[in-house]
């Protein structure tokens, strides 16, 4: 090319470099500013993944669809070095992008579901899963999870021992221990050998299992009461009066013996007290309920309710029982509507005390 000096095939014949040679009246030209390079989306959502990943952003990635992320992973692999006025340029779209979102919503049923969950009714949820034809995006697992104890133990029950094994494998392990203590011997030692047996389990299907076992648990009607019949009797009958009680349980026992039973081992009454709490416990009970109701649950208290009285107050300081021993005598005889209203406020702290864990109720066994 014309203007610049012929390199001819002779090493020998190399144009003469003059002070280049020794370097030492060079000066280093300042740098050239590089554009930064244009890029698809695609490899900016890679760049921006890489980065966040080097800073250990945890990234919930296995909730996008698996084409997308094999496309991140294809993304980061063709990737080699970014110069940093592209990742200066990558970062500042990226931010300007986040800035600019009003309002972001969960892509798919599950995760507008997530959303409403609490404020639409479980039949409707139900519902608009079923029409969606168990379609559902997102790990199904996780959604399995949520699951309540009782509903999963059926499947776990009717299911064969290997999709069981699926299911606890999982689990977290607390609910996978409770559910496992939930079966039969036989039937949990089954389960458990079939645990040593996952490894071999592709991913593709336990995604298959769960998404089967959603479907399932998708398809359970939906029933108005989470409390069983026994329970719900037994608590109306926790604060009726010991009359209406004791007249109810008698009809029942003439009616369906079994029942009436079940509903006994579901009530909770002053009389229960000295069975059935810790002695260790009596304290936080006493703290729990009104001075002026305590004293006069313990002065109204007759018959077998009369136990629970002494078990209180033998169960506290002698300086506390004495000073209550006192009030009760000043009190004089409570009338028999004043008494019951008394007990059942005691009744009522502990249950609150049962339902928050601080205390256990004990049961015949115990």
């Amino acid at each position: 090319m014309d203007g610049l000096p012929q390199i001819s095939d002779d090493m020998g014949s190399l144009p003469d470099l003059g002070d280049f040679g020794g370097m030492g009246d060079f000066d280093m030209p300042p740098p050239v500013s590089r554009m930064p390079a244009r890029l698809p989306k695609r490899a900016k959502a890679a760049i921006i993944v890489k980065l966040l990943a080097a800073q250990e952003v945890k990234l919930p990635l296995a909730s996008f669809p698996e084409e997308m992320q094999v496309e991140l992973a294809h993304q980061l692999t063709d990737l080699r070095y970014i110069d940093k006025n592209t990742l200066t340029s990558v970062v500042e779209e990226f931010l300007e992008e986040l800035e600019a979102i009003g309002l972001s919503f969960p892509g798919g049923l599950e995760g507008a579901l997530n959303v409403l969950d609490g404020t639409i009714s479980p039949t409707t949820a139900s519902k608009l899963r079923s029409n969606a034809g168990f379609s559902l995006t997102g790990d199904p697992w996780q959604r399995i999870a949520d699951v309540d104890i009782p509903r999963l133990l059926p499947i776990l029950q009717e299911e064969s021992v290997e999709v069981g094994a699926v299911l606890l494998s999982k689990l977290k392990v607390a609910k996978a221990a409770q559910l496992m203590s939930m079966l039969p011997g036989e039937r949990a030692r089954r389960v458990a050998y079939a645990i040593s047996m996952t490894a071999s389990v592709s991913p593709e299907v336990v995604q298959r299992i769960g998404i089967s076992l959603a479907a399932q648990l998708d398809s359970q009607p939906t029933f108005a009461f989470t409390e069983e019949p026994p329970e719900r009797v037994g608590a109306i009958l926790n604060f009726s009066s010991s009359a209406t009680r004791e007249g109810v349980l008698e009809g029942l026992d003439e009616t369906d013996k079994d029942f009436a039973d079940e509903v006994r081992r579901n009530i909770f009454t002053f009389a229960n007290i000295a069975t059935r709490i810790d002695p260790r416990d009596v304290a936080k009970v006493v703290r729990g309920v009104e001075q002026e109701q305590l004293i006069k649950a313990l002065a109204g208290a007759t018959g077998d309710a009369a136990k629970s009285t002494e078990f209180i107050l033998s169960n506290m300081s002698k300086r506390m029982a004495e000073g209550l021993r006192e009030e009760m005598d000043n009190l004089g005889k409570v009338k028999e509507t004043d008494a019951e209203e008394a007990m059942n406020a005691v009744v009522a702290a502990i249950r609150d005390l049962e339902s928050s864990g601080e205390i256990f109720l004990l049961t015949g066994d115990d």
